[in-house]
């Protein structure tokens, strides 16, 4: 069965070009220009990737993006006119995996789609980092991180960031490192992101154990997970 995407774009001129690119590629998509539209066929659960645009003439494409997170993780690429850091980086931040300015390239764009695509079909798994009473359990087929026995709960940037730094104890990453892993295009963000995800992160880290602090600051440097001699 071929790969469905849902096509959520109001003006039937790019609808047309996105359609040809990507069934050139052996995708089917479903073109909707209706944000209310496209809610129903998302309900339905039969889209493999969403591409929405933000101007719809119904609705918001954020407010949209807004209320799939809730009960979805649908890969999504934002494809829209607005092209300001604020818009890119909000988009990115709400959940969706990449974003793409108008006017595009046709052929860029389905790289794109098939980019997030192969991330989104990477076989899951189950890490344990720790001893049995310091751990963090990574659930990836849940996207859930527990510490200390704990579920946290956490934002997509701080699952990502946390993630990382657990893949590889004690390794210093850079902000641009760390952007590069949580960030589907890190040039749409910027370094203060990664302190700011840090330090609620750690926030929420104290709410379960208020002694301890698992993630180190490097000055200078960046950041590293420290596991070893927890109390």
């Amino acid at each position: 069965m071929n790969t469905r995407i849902l096509l959520v774009e109001d003006e039937p001129a790019i609808a047309e070009i996105v359609e040809f690119a990507l069934t050139s590629e052996g995708f089917q998509v479903l073109w909707r220009s209706l944000a209310r539209d496209a809610e129903t066929e998302l309900a339905a659960g039969s889209c493999d990737l969403l591409i929405l645009d933000l101007g719809l003439p119904d609705g918001s494409g954020l407010e949209l993006l807004k209320r799939l997170r809730r009960v979805s993780e649908l890969p999504t690429l934002i494809l829209s006119a607005r092209n300001a850091e604020l818009d890119r980086v909000l988009g990115l931040e709400l959940g969706a995996d990449d974003y793409v300015t108008k006017p595009f390239s046709p052929r860029e764009l389905a790289a794109r789609v098939k980019a997030i695509l192969k991330r989104a079909s990477r076989p899951a798994a189950v890490v344990e980092t720790g001893s049995a009473e310091t751990s963090f359990d990574l659930d990836e087929v849940r996207a859930v991180i527990r510490y200390r026995g704990h579920a946290l709960n956490l934002t997509r940037y701080e699952y990502l960031l946390l993630k990382t730094l657990l893949a590889q104890p004690e390794r210093v990453f850079s902000r641009a490192q760390l952007m590069d892993q949580a960030w589907p295009d890190p040039a749409a963000s910027f370094d203060r992101a990664v302190d700011t995800h840090i330090k609620t992160l750690r926030a929420k880290l104290r709410e379960i154990d208020p002694q301890c602090d698992p993630i180190r600051t490097h000055r200078g440097l960046g950041y590293s997970a420290q596991l070893r001699n927890l109390p």
